[in-house]
């Protein structure tokens, strides 16, 4: 079975400043049901624009934004989210990000898993999130 791609994009394109030149996508829905979206970032979907450089808050917001976008994208809502991983660049940004990333996932009780790590793909990011959902058939 052929999985749909969702946004496909080279990284030559969303990261420029690098030498990259790998196909990806922003998610892939598998077997009718499941969807794995890429790590989403504090960056426009079709410009990769970065948004809210230094501000967590805004940036989470952009991220579960794109989250939203492409879940509807791949034909589900939120409410199919079932996993999500948060990695940030500063373990202090941890309880402005969460309460900003809950305001998405309210009601809808998702497992997660939270990393510290030393960076992410651009130095102006401070947040990633990605998703995992399941469309009911």
């Amino acid at each position: 079975m052929t999985h749909n791609r969702i946004r496909p994009f080279n990284t030559r394109d969303t990261y420029p400043d690098q030498q990259l030149n790998n196909d990806l996508a922003q998610a892939v829905v598998a077997r009718g049901s499941m969807v794995f979206l890429r790590g989403q970032c504090p960056q426009d979907l079709d410009s990769a624009i970065s948004v809210a450089p230094g501000d967590p808050v805004e940036q989470t917001h952009k991220v579960m934004q794109n989250i939203v976008q492409l879940m509807a994208e791949c034909g589900g809502t939120m409410e199919h989210v079932t996993k999500l991983v948060v990695y940030l660049t500063d373990v202090r940004h941890r309880e402005a990000v969460y309460r900003t990333m809950g305001e998405y996932i309210r009601g809808v009780h998702p497992v997660c898993t939270g990393l510290v790590v030393v960076a992410l793909a651009r130095p102006e990011w401070l947040v990633e999130i990605d998703a995992t959902a399941v469309i009911p058939d």
